[in-house]
């Protein structure tokens, strides 16, 4: 039978020409003027929401909120849609398994429908969701790490090493693509601590010379320490040059310490719209790809447009995804703020800090929100502190909520006790609030927060819901 295989469902070229990549990118956007920006990008959005109106996920969603598609003729009807978020997915997913109806494959001939890449997320807080990924939107996702990595200033003929895991999950999968598909450099798969044992993944960067390493920090952070433990020193016996990661509010200084000074980047994606912003050389946040993702931070309880440089939930709409799965106004719950400063690069494109902690990740005490990602990089300027802790929030008899942090220290035990006040009285001056501490000894919270085993560390185990 004919069917169209991967390399025949899109145009490589005019994909290439669209979405610009190294020189090209500075080309193509330094100097662009924002009402020139915003052009291309309604032109782009009306596109996918003719793709839109035809999926069955969006029509009952769209329809039961009254919108009609009269009522949407450019990008700054946007708001008239309402937010769409996992679980919507999800719901989608039971209402009609196993793939749900949000993708728009289900009309398409089987003769004609394009060749799908699938993946699940990693199912750790319950069913994993479907991914569905078509060939033109996997390879813009793929491209535009591509476009990150050199963008920050990737070496030619690099050799990467990825902490990212594989199997199910799409992060592994999707940067191995991207290195190798939008890049000249070797990429070697290590993948997490599960699939190849840390000891192991310091042996591959010392013989096969990785100058770079990408992957969650947690994770790259404590290969350095298993190198040091192996005699393997960082800086001479690895020479890492780059650290591609998720920092967000983590302490760059001490990651790039532990490595013998590597450049540490930072960029924010999730698993269903790709890359969203990078860092670039500047090192002055994180610029969004703003002619792929259109970015709205909104206020985490009325969903009402923040004002500019006002932490808000980050809200995508891909601006490139008209073939399968479009996305539209997804609240990704990931907060951030914009920064207002003059884009140094030269782009028109918007900037955030990046990645700053989960609006439904959140602990409220006593009218202070406090984000758990966020504490760690609280105790920083404590040289004790060795970068691993855990949140705990209980309540107590009283109906009372507290919170407990529990915080890894190079300290004897019997010198910890005279240590709490101080990071008490460090937490209260940063946070605004008293809250409990525990200090602990090195390695004593990896059964926590499974840092050794997990993409992302669990950083708050929340007992108020047991």
């Amino acid at each position: 039978m004919s069917y169209p295989n991967y390399l025949q469902s899109f145009d490589i070229n005019k994909m290439l020409e669209d979405y610009p990549l190294g020189d090209e990118l500075l080309q193509r956007f330094k100097g662009m003027s924002k009402a020139e920006l915003k052009k291309l990008q309604n032109e782009r959005f009306l596109e996918v929401m003719e793709k839109a109106w035809t999926i069955p996920f969006y029509q009952r969603i769209w329809g039961d909120a009254g919108v009609k598609q009269q009522d949407i003729k450019s990008l700054d009807d946007i708001t008239k849609l309402p937010l769409i978020s996992k679980s919507d997915i999800m719901d989608s997913v039971e209402r009609f398994p196993p793939f749900g109806d949000f993708h728009g494959l289900d009309n398409i001939a089987p003769e004609n429908r394009p060749p799908i890449v699938f993946h699940t997320t990693s199912g750790t807080t319950g069913t994993p969701q479907p991914l569905l990924f078509g060939p033109k939107s996997r390879e813009i996702q793929s491209l535009l790490v591509g476009r990150s990595y050199r963008f920050m200033g990737l070496k030619p003929a690099s050799t990467i090493q990825s902490c990212y895991g594989h199997g199910m999950i799409n992060g592994g999968h999707y940067i191995r693509e991207a290195v190798t598909h939008y890049t000249n450099s070797i990429f070697l798969s290590a993948g997490t601590g599960v699939e190849t044992r840390s000891v192991q993944q310091v042996n591959l960067m010392k013989t096969f010379g990785v100058n770079v390493l990408v992957g969650f920090v947690d994770y790259i952070k404590r290969l350095s320490d298993v190198a040091k433990e192996e005699g393997i020193v960082p800086g001479k016996d690895i020479k890492i040059d780059m650290i591609i990661g998720h920092l967000g509010m983590e302490s760059r200084d001490a990651i790039s310490k532990a490595w013998g000074g590597a450049e540490l980047f930072d960029w924010y994606g999730v698993g269903d719209t790709g890359t969203i912003a990078a860092e670039g050389p500047d090192h002055d946040g994180m610029h969004v790809w703003e002619d792929a993702q259109y970015l709205e931070i909104l206020d985490t309880e009325t969903n009402e447009v923040v004002v500019p440089g006002t932490v808000g939930n980050m809200v995508v709409t891909c601006l490139y995804k008209d073939d399968v799965y479009p996305i539209i106004r997804f609240n990704t719950h990931d907060i951030t703020e914009e920064l207002l400063t003059e884009n140094k690069i030269g782009f028109p494109f918007k900037r955030i800090r990046g990645f700053m902690g989960r609006s439904d990740n959140m602990v409220k005490l006593r009218g202070i929100n406090i984000y758990p990602q966020g504490v760690g990089p609280m105790l920083e300027e404590r040289k004790e502190f060795l970068g691993e802790f855990i949140c705990k929030a209980i309540r107590d008899e009283t109906g009372r909520d507290e919170l407990i942090v529990y915080v890894e220290v190079d300290v004897k035990p019997e010198a910890r006790a005279s240590l709490l006040p101080e990071y008490k009285a460090l937490l209260k001056q940063k946070i605004g609030i008293e809250v409990g501490v525990e200090l602990v000894g090195e390695g004593e919270l990896t059964a926590l927060t499974q840092v050794d085993v997990r993409q992302k560390p669990i950083r708050l185990l929340d007992e108020r819901v047991m």
